[in-house]
Formats: C-alpha cells, structure tokens, sequence
C-alpha cells in the first residue's frame, strides 16, 4: 500500500506531504510497529484524545499535556532510532502541522492571561475538541501501524 492510500484510509490526506513521499511503500518495520504502540498509549492516555467534561479538569494542565507529546515523541524515536522510520514520518507530520498550531496559539494566549477569562477557556475547550478529533484519527493510525 502507498502512504497516499493508508492516509486516505485514516481520513488525513490533507496533511501537506511531499508528493514522492505519498508515492512511496507504507511498510512498518518491528522497530514502527513498537514506537507507535508506546505513541499510542501516550495518546491514548491524555487529555489529547479523552473528552474534558464541562465542569471539570483544568486548561492549563490540558494546554501542558498537549504540548508533552513533543519530548514524549522525541524520546521515542531516540529511544527507537533510524529503524522507525515510518513511524517517525508520520509522527513529525502531526507534531508540525496539527500540533504545533495549537499550542503555538494557546501557549502565547495563556502567557497573556487568557485561560482566566471564562469566553477564552470556552473557546480553548472548543479548539481542544477539534484538536482531540485529529489526534484520535492519529491513535487510530498508530494503533494500525502498531498492529493493534
């Protein structure tokens, strides 16, 4: 199966790939395989993929989690190194283009005071749940590549 395809299967081919890329053979070694099960359970564990009730949890704390993914991620690819590739691939892609918006915005709002206000931690929450829908298509992916 090309990278093109098995994105498309996940609903995120509109990430931004290079063309060659998307051409190129998905086929996760074993090294992909248990670096995408350790992502999967990071993910599958925090506030990135599990609903904030309402009334409950704290945005400062979810905004921090969210932003642990990336020396979580790291680490697993040092940990995993050259050998997971495929997982490394696509772990960068959702890092730079789905990560890094969000807590590139809400970490310079919440240095400003904005996780005080109650219309801004509304809309925190909202952007949260967009947010948590990407990364429970990644879950889903990773869970695959992990063989899950």
């Amino acid at each position: 199966m090309k990278w093109k395809k098995w994105l498309e299967n996940w609903d995120m081919a509109s990430l931004k790939i290079n063309f060659k890329f998307l051409e190129m053979e998905w086929q996760p070694s074993d090294p992909d395989k248990a670096a995408a099960w350790e992502m999967y359970i990071e993910l599958l564990t925090r506030i990135s993929t599990q609903p904030l009730a309402e009334q409950a949890g704290d945005e400062r704390a979810a905004l921090d989690s969210v932003y642990s993914l990336f020396p979580t991620t790291r680490e697993i690819i040092r940990r995993h190194g050259r050998d997971c590739g495929e997982f490394t691939k696509l772990a960068v892609v959702v890092l730079n283009q789905i990560v890094r918006p969000f807590t590139a915005q809400w970490q310079r709002l919440a240095l400003a005071g904005a996780l005080q206000d109650e219309q801004q931690r509304q809309q925190f929450r909202e952007e949260l749940a967009v947010l948590q829908e990407q990364l429970k298509k990644y879950t889903g992916m990773l869970a695959n590549m992990a063989g899950v």
